[in-house]
């Protein structure tokens, strides 16, 4: 069954090793085969890596595109085990990433890394707004009005 593909104009489109551009016309086509597919929002460069879990997305994102889990595995530990170490809070979502890489799912592996980013999102947003469960009640505990 062919994979239905529907370019933005301008879109970028990585199959396997060729990275194709749309031009300035909406286009579909069909694809076939066997080959990685990412389409231009789901690529991450070395340069927008930017953060501890972009980081192992991208490690993911190689070894989905080249189809060698072992080229890139040393360097995905490396960072997975400096991510959890500081925030332990993220091993049930790293577990999940480990199973699909360790069943071959790289596409599926991605996809639950782009979970891993959005978490990492949300644990930065709290640490800069300071969260909000600090009372914010100008009266001392046991003082009255």
């Amino acid at each position: 069954m062919a994979l239905k593909v529907e370019l933005k104009p301008n879109e970028k489109l990585i199959i396997g090793d060729c990275v194709i551009t749309n031009s300035d016309q909406r286009t579909r086509f069909y694809v076939s085969g066997h080959s990685p597919i990412l389409r231009e929002k789901d690529i991450l460069t070395f340069e927008t890596a930017d953060s501890p879990a972009k980081r192992v997305y991208f490690a993911i994102q190689l070894m989905y595109l080249e189809d060698d889990i072992e080229k890139v595995k040393e360097d995905y530990f490396t960072l997975v085990n400096d991510f959890v170490r500081a925030a332990p809070s993220t091993v049930a979502l790293v577990d999940d990433v480990n199973n699909e890489i360790l069943t071959g799912s790289l596409y599926k592996a991605l996809k639950k890394a782009k979970k891993l980013i959005e978490y990492e999102r949300e644990l930065l947003g709290h640490a800069t707004t300071g969260g909000s469960s600090i009372s914010t009640d100008s009266q001392e505990d046991g003082e009255s009005s």
